[in-house]
């Protein structure tokens, strides 16, 4: 999508177009793209020009939005909080500067952990059972391998590590690569630790942030767009 089109949804769309109307006159296009696009505009003008379903629709999508927006600041909030009261556990602060490190920042607010080192894995599901408390179920593994690793044995090492049952793994994503053998023989591959959880995502920015608060002082605000 270009500069003119982004113009032309926006134009459009403060003319009342539906988004089906618009991705006819600029082509095919996602919802969250030409969402992103609007966020700008004022949603009463949007309002006032919509009709029918596609009114009812705005309105229930920006209650919606409203109210994750304030559920996110919530729980924010209290991860922020909380963080004085576990900052004693070395275990709460070694997995939430890891976490900081490695861990996804603003993915589809999921909580996800990669890393190669078996040590950190084994710390990190240590951090997510004793500190995030995450139900066994919850877990999902996700392995990234060479086509020079066999899949089974890689498979078979990270259960050992991390306690999940091989139902709870993804399936393995094989990279090609050039090489005709193995440069490292202990290397197995990345291990990804995936907990599809938003408001444990959102609780971990709010740790993170009460850390940012112990060390710096409150001055970084929750409603900045920033990658926690």
């Amino acid at each position: 999508m270009t500069r003119i089109d982004k113009e032309i949804a926006i134009r459009l769309r403060r003319e009342g177009k539906t988004y089906g109307e618009i991705r006819e006159r600029i082509g095919p296009i996602s919802k969250a793209t030409l969402s992103s696009w609007f966020e700008d505009i004022d949603g009463v003008d949007i309002l006032n020009l919509l009709k029918g379903r596609e009114r009812a629709r705005f309105i229930a999508g920006s209650n919606r939005k409203a109210k994750r927006i304030a559920l996110t600041k919530i729980i924010v909030q209290e991860g922020r909080e909380e963080f004085s009261q576990l900052s004693e556990n070395p275990l709460f602060l070694t997995g939430l500067a890891l976490y900081w490190a490695e861990g996804d920042k603003n993915k589809g607010e999921r909580a996800k952990f990669t890393n190669a080192d078996e040590r950190m894995i084994r710390i990190m599901m240590r951090w997510f059972r004793e500190i995030c408390q995450v139900p066994e179920e919850r877990f999902r593994i996700a392995l990234h391998v060479h086509n020079l690793h066999v899949a089974n044995d890689v498979k078979k090492y990270w259960m050992d590590i991390t306690g999940i049952p091989e139902k709870q793994f993804f399936k393995i994503y094989v990279k090609q690569t050039s090489l005709h053998h193995r440069k490292n023989i202990l290397y197995n591959g990345t291990c990804a630790i995936v907990v599809c959880d938003k408001n444990l995502f959102r609780k971990i920015s709010g740790w993170k942030l009460g850390l940012i608060d112990h060390f710096n002082g409150p001055c970084i605000s929750m409603d900045r767009k920033r990658d926690f």
